[in-house]
């Protein structure tokens, strides 16, 4: 745990913060945001295209996944951009949820966060295995539990690592799933929420990688 909490845990995870205080925040209708590659308001990256959705399908030209949003949900990334507070180091790709707070429901509020953070931010992390150190010591002190410690976890060819967790809300339970990869020197995670398992496995599901193309033999 030492080595862990060497990992930048000061810096913690943002978005993971904002997800877990937020999840039934959503306020907005789900906006068409063109995948021009315009960055976000507070995105100050000039290499990382934020990508964006059509057709409820959110597009990530820099890292490779799609994914497909569940018909009727609503959009609230541009919103929790908006109150990052250091931009430089946390990149807020995807923030979708079921409902928004005006709409009454006796269910979790469910949703997916897909952020990148800067590695460099986690002084020493080597791997995203690592990464949930600081994430598990966050999760815990908002009240959720582990369910399953990381473990590999596939994703089309793509290899992420998962782990589970759970809290109980009244008479019901949230369950959360967060995968973790490292890609282009970001940490970059995706996180489900919803009222069972099998809900946040069918969440995951709607997540996938496009495949590498193989390098062309010289002739």
């Amino acid at each position: 745990m030492t080595e862990m909490r060497c990992l930048g845990y000061a810096a913690s995870s943002l978005f993971a913060v904002v997800l877990l205080s937020r999840v039934v925040q959503a306020q907005q209708p789900l906006k068409q945001r063109p995948a021009s590659g315009k960055p976000a308001p507070n995105t100050n990256s000039a290499t990382l295209d934020p990508g964006g959705i059509t057709a409820d399908v959110y597009r990530s030209p820099s890292f490779g996944f799609t994914y497909k949003i569940p018909f009727g949900w609503v959009d609230r990334t541009q919103e929790m951009s908006e109150d990052s507070s250091d931009p430089k180091k946390s990149i807020l790709l995807l923030a979708v949820f079921e409902r928004p707070p005006e709409a009454s429901g006796d269910s979790v509020n469910s949703a997916v966060v897909v952020a990148a953070e800067a590695a460099a931010s986690y002084p020493g992390l080597r791997n995203a295995e690592q990464y949930f150190g600081p994430l598990t010591e966050l999760t815990k002190s908002k009240g959720l539990k582990v369910v399953n410690e990381p473990y590999e976890f596939p994703v089309g060819a793509k290899q992420l690592v998962r782990g589970d967790f759970s809290k109980p809300l009244r008479n019901l339970t949230m369950h959360q799933s967060t995968l973790v990869m490292m890609e282009k020197g970001y940490v970059v995670s995706f996180t489900f929420i919803g009222g069972s398992e099998d809900e946040v496995d069918g969440l995951v599901e709607a997540l996938s990688f496009s495949a590498k193309k193989p390098a062309t033999p010289h002739k």
